[in-house]
């Protein structure tokens, strides 16, 4: 299912994260063992097949992954039943700057990779709802640096964060990054 999906955005250009990015992201996910992983922008679900797949293996967890295109989130949800992962997956349609701030449970891993502008306005909407310990990935980092100015000061300067570089291969770029952040709560 995750080859048809990656085939589908490599024909019809929609944005994703490529294989390079999806093992490390699906390793993250496995090493961390989240309850509740986030996902802000689902697109047809390529990297939702991913963290979805490392939840349903490991036994327990469940991802809510929030897309603003109706049609993408309707397709998504699609590919997600087709992979048997339908049960592990909250598909939500909706600006993800808000839907973040009706998750009410802890969130042990946060997956952002919507508009750059707004990266800094998803992990702020949810960022108290964050485990002490949570992975928060951002993609991107390395294309869009710019124009997420914000959201990599903020975790550079609060948090221990690291960008790592990727060789991909994708119609829209041979090269990119993800920053991953560890959030470590301050005791009192």
């Amino acid at each position: 299912m995750i080859d048809e999906v990656d085939k589908t955005c490599r024909d019809t250009t929609v944005y994703m994260i490529g294989a390079p990015k999806a093992k490390r992201l699906a390793e993250l996910v496995r090493q961390k063992k989240p309850q509740l992983a986030v996902e802000c922008g689902t697109a047809i679900g390529y990297s939702g097949l991913w963290i979805a797949r490392e939840l349903k293996a490991a036994g327990r967890g469940k991802l809510i992954t929030i897309e603003i295109d109706a049609a993408r989130s309707k397709q998504a949800r699609e590919n997600f039943r087709r992979a048997g992962l339908d049960d592990v997956v909250d598909a939500r349609v909706g600006d993800a700057r808000k839907l973040v701030r009706e998750i009410n449970e802890p969130v042990d891993f946060l997956f952002i990779d919507c508009d750059y502008p707004n990266y800094y306005p998803c992990l702020a909407g949810i960022e108290d709802r964050l485990t002490d310990g949570a992975v928060v990935v951002a993609d991107n980092v390395g294309l869009g640096a710019a124009g997420m100015r914000d959201y990599l000061d903020h975790v550079r300067s609060r948090y221990r964060s690291k960008t790592e570089w990727f060789e991909i291969d994708l119609p829209w770029g041979n090269r990119d990054a993800m920053e991953v952040t560890i959030i470590e709560k301050k005791g009192p």
